[in-house]
């Protein structure tokens, strides 16, 4: 995957830890990136000294393709495990913990608000890369203020008005862009991007009509746990709870012909 012949490279293992810490940070490459070059707990756990340069941030884009089109994502979790065991860390045959469920999804548990918020941005940049120029005549000017960045709990108003105010508007921008693309004469292309039907999943979910007016549902009025969409990028992954602790994660379901194996084995 990665050769010790040819040009200089960054090292595979830095750019896999700073891969987690954009997961754990929410950073996009670029500010990644720059906190590499600032920040001396980063240079610490990389083992990079203080005065290092660090790197361009297209690196980080170009490492996560080569593992994709490799199919290598698993190859430095292997790694870990293969030493973790061989260190004594984990043992063979030995069952593990479920209560981590919740790091297997890909995501972080954001509320209502930020994934309606989110399914829009994410439907804006799907229709961007696949037909930009259709977008650039059908956008409205506030969506690039009001879309143009991640969507997170420190930008959102305070009020609970407020924030009722922005979700309703929130509604309207999703109705409307899928309004003109459900027409007759938009290109049927965008109908099959998968952005544009996790956006009307989304917004069934969480809207509904009222006397001709888009009203956004109460809490009591949404979808079980269990097909509610709590993130436009991981489908998958619903909000679960276990006595006291909560997730959005993956959910083992029983099906009714594992019911009997299960009593006999108590």
């Amino acid at each position: 995957m990665f050769p010790q012949n040819g040009r200089p490279v960054e090292s595979p293992w830095r750019l896999a830890f700073i891969t987690v810490v954009q997961f754990m940070e929410g950073l996009p490459d670029r500010q990644a990136a720059d906190a590499v070059r600032g920040r001396i707990d980063l240079k610490y756990a990389l083992s990079l000294e203080l005065s290092d340069p660090g790197f361009d941030f297209t690196i980080l884009s170009d490492f996560r393709a080569r593992l994709v089109q490799g199919e290598a994502e698993h190859l430095l979790l292997d790694a870990m495990l293969a030493l973790f065991k061989e260190r004594g860390w984990l043992k063979q045959r030995q069952q593990q913990r479920t209560d981590s469920t919740h790091i297997l999804a890909k995501i972080r548990a954001i509320n209502r608000l930020m994934c309606v918020g989110e399914a829009m941005r994410f439907a804006l940049n799907s229709l961007a890369v696949v037909a930009g120029d259709w977008l650039l005549t059908h956008a409205e000017e506030d969506w690039v203020y009001r879309y143009g960045h991640r969507i997170e709990e420190r930008r959102l108003p305070s009020s609970q008005h407020e924030r009722q105010e922005l979700a309703e508007t929130i509604g309207r921008d999703g109705a409307l862009l899928l309004g003109v693309i459900f027409e007759p004469t938009a290109p049927p292309l965008l109908r099959e991007i998968p952005a544009i039907t996790i956006l009307r999943q989304i917004w069934v979910q969480n809207y509904w009509y009222e006397d001709g007016q888009l009203r956004w549902r109460s809490n009591e009025n949404i979808p079980p746990s269990i097909l509610y969409i709590g993130s436009p990028y991981d489908c998958q992954a619903h909000y679960s709870k276990k006595r006291s602790t909560t997730w959005v994660g993956y959910v083992r379901r029983v099906g009714a012909d594992e019911i009997p194996a299960l009593c006999r084995r108590g």
